[in-house]
């Protein structure tokens, strides 16, 4: 649900990126007060796996398709102030290196796709997960219903910023039913796709799940804290996400996603700018120079794999560093 330039005017995208660039300060500052060593490389293996599970596009119906945006899921396993920097940063890599998402449309799709689904996903988990018992059945549920929710809450964050500064002719209240009724569908997907995450990591390390730990789940104690075992955890979701990018991303829909159909649908697809960046070796998630069927995709997949990782880490090690600091 990238938003590209051209959809919304300059001044409502500035104002995005102030609030945007305003989240991610705060949400560093938060984060560094409760970050513990070990959620270090967490953080970088989630947003690496995010990105990985972005670029995995799934048919919807009707020409179109969707992926997971992923904030509820990555507020579920490692809370909402290191969530909200996770996506950041794979919204930001996402547009600087792959094209994807326009520059000056950044701080709209990191509102949207990182702030908002990370906040409503967690705020729907922690109010199901009150109604429900405290076991790993009612984590799946409330995760993936606050997945769904983020999503729609997220396209009827496009349809406001659409409302304030959109670029097309297209009436409001055609766009707002266009896009609640899309994302409604996608929404499933983004829940199906988090509550089978959630299940996996809770199947082996749920002493790692943040969301677990908050809710007193039985049993998320009974696994080694020391480094060498996270390490252990963080190398095999690596590899798991390599085998994502080698073996199902070339096999992605290539359809367009759901706010490009909306576009296409109501006419405001022609708004869309060329991206400053698409010239990039890395642009449309394919590797200049690769020979050989979907090899452009997973060489891209890889590089980003990389550097959302990379990028997540340093960014947790500098806030914990600063918190350190500040304790002295």
């Amino acid at each position: 649900m990238h938003i590209p330039d051209g959809f919304i005017n300059g001044m409502t995208s500035l104002g995005a990126g102030v609030v945007a660039a305003s989240s991610l300060a705060a949400g560093l500052r938060r984060a560094g007060k409760v970050l513990q060593d070990r959620q270090i490389p967490l953080a970088g293996l989630v947003a690496a796996f995010i990105f990985v599970l972005q670029m995995l596009n799934f048919p919807v119906i009707g020409g179109m398709s969707g992926h997971l945006i992923g904030g509820a899921l990555a507020a579920v396993l490692v809370g909402p102030w290191i969530g909200l920097v996770v996506m950041t940063v794979v919204v930001t890599v996402q547009a600087l290196l792959f094209a994807d998402g326009g520059l000056s449309a950044l701080g709209l799709n990191v509102i949207n796709m990182g702030v908002l689904t990370v906040i409503i996903g967690w705020l729907a988990f922690r109010l199901v997960m009150t109604l429900l018992p405290k076991n790993a059945t009612s984590i799946l549920a409330a995760g993936a219903f606050g997945a769904w929710l983020s999503v729609v809450v997220s396209s009827l964050a496009f349809v406001g910023e659409y409302s304030i500064g959109g670029g097309g002719g297209a009436p409001l209240s055609t766009v707002l039913a266009a896009m609640a009724g899309t994302h409604a569908l996608i929404g499933i997907g983004e829940g199906l796709i988090t509550a089978g995450v959630l299940g996996a990591v809770l199947a082996v390390r749920p002493d790692l799940v943040y969301g677990a730990q908050v809710f007193g789940l039985r049993h998320t104690e009974v696994a080694a804290l020391n480094r060498r075992a996270v390490g252990l955890f963080v190398a095999g979701g690596i590899a798991v996400a390599v085998l994502l990018v080698t073996l199902v991303a070339p096999l992605a829909s290539d359809d367009p996603d759901g706010l490009e159909r909306v576009a296409i649908d109501l006419g405001f697809s022609e708004e869309a700018e060329d991206h400053s960046l698409g010239d990039s070796p890395l642009a449309d998630y394919e590797a200049d120079g690769v020979e050989g069927e979907g090899l452009g995709t997973v060489v891209a997949g890889l590089i980003g794999l990389g550097a959302t990782f990379a990028v997540g880490a340093v960014l947790m090690l500098g806030a914990r560093r600063r918190r350190v600091r500040v304790d002295r």
